[in-house]
């Protein structure tokens, strides 16, 4: 399952570029529900919200050891079918984001909701994808903390 979901989000994310750096120019916008939802094209040579802009290199290592970090992690837990999904959203988010990087040394972003920064799917990806793993550690944990266990 994990890489089905890898495979499919990734193809979809970097389909959804393709059709964008191919049919806009960097900076054109084209409403959907005007002034409220458009697809604008956007050049991101940094990391969410335009941090580290220009640290290409920093931040294709910093992807690259997230995703070495993911599969050590899954190699050593599959238990779970949150788990499995929620860690392939995030890889496929990274390796979207880190593809466009490395080939085009920025991501394309088009997802421009008017009161929030240009984003993409490899970035809901890994939103979606952190906010299920949360939930997985949250459950497999079962909610304990330090309070939880007896006192002597």
């Amino acid at each position: 399952m994990f890489y089905l979901i890898i495979f499919i989000f990734l193809l979809l994310d970097q389909l959804i570029k393709m059709i964008v750096a191919g049919n806009m120019l960097p900076g054109d916008s084209i409403p959907v529900i005007n002034d409220i939802f458009h697809f604008t094209y956007v050049r991101n040579t940094g990391a969410g919200f335009g941090i580290l802009a220009g640290k290409r290199y920093l931040l294709i290592v910093i992807s690259s050891l997230i995703l070495i970090g993911i599969f050590i992690y899954r190699y050593r837990q599959r238990d779970s079918r949150l788990l499995e999904f929620s860690l392939g959203l995030i890889t496929a988010g990274a390796l979207g984001n880190l593809l466009d990087r490395i080939r085009l040394s920025y991501v394309i972003d088009y997802l421009d909701f008017r009161v929030w920064p240009v984003f993409n799917l490899a970035d809901v990806l890994v939103c979606i994808g952190t906010g299920l793993f949360i939930i997985y550690i949250w459950r497999s944990e079962g909610g304990k903390n330090e309070t939880d266990t007896p006192h002597q």
